[in-house]
């Protein structure tokens, strides 16, 4: 089965995983997907995540989730850009999530980084999810 929005899935999946109180998900992998859970890492939502090989040259993502005393760390994760529908913004006018308490994952020119590291380095770009 193909899917139209692989980004929106693995959302979706994290999502689900932490309401069920799961410590490992287990999703298909992308380059992009990757850069995604690295940006999470990095900021600290989740605990690390690995790319696993399956057999026939396929690739499996692991993803740690973190939680704080039982309670997940990812409080909503929702999806801002769309396939039907690309939201973008430039480095000026990007979001602050949750007054700054959350983050939000730009797919820029010089890739994947969370609003922070977009406003630092001065550079604007499509809107993937924000995070909370």
């Amino acid at each position: 089965m193909t899917l139209s929005d692989p980004i929106g899935d693995m959302i979706a999946r994290i999502k689900n995983a932490q309401q069920r109180n799961h410590k490992i998900i287990k999703l298909p992998s992308s380059n992009f997907k990757v850069k995604i859970a690295e940006v999470l890492k990095k900021e600290g939502f989740i605990i690390d995540y690995k790319v696993e090989t399956k057999e026939s040259n396929l690739f499996n993502l692991l993803i740690n989730l973190k939680y704080n005393f039982g309670n997940p760390v990812i409080n909503t994760i929702e999806r801002v850009s769309k396939p039907g529908r690309r939201i973008f913004s430039s480095a000026q006018s990007l979001p602050k999530i949750n007054n700054g308490l959350g983050i939000a994952i730009l797919s820029t020119p010089k890739g994947v980084m969370s609003d922070i590291d977009a406003r630092k380095n001065k550079v604007g770009g499509e809107i993937i999810c924000k995070v909370f």
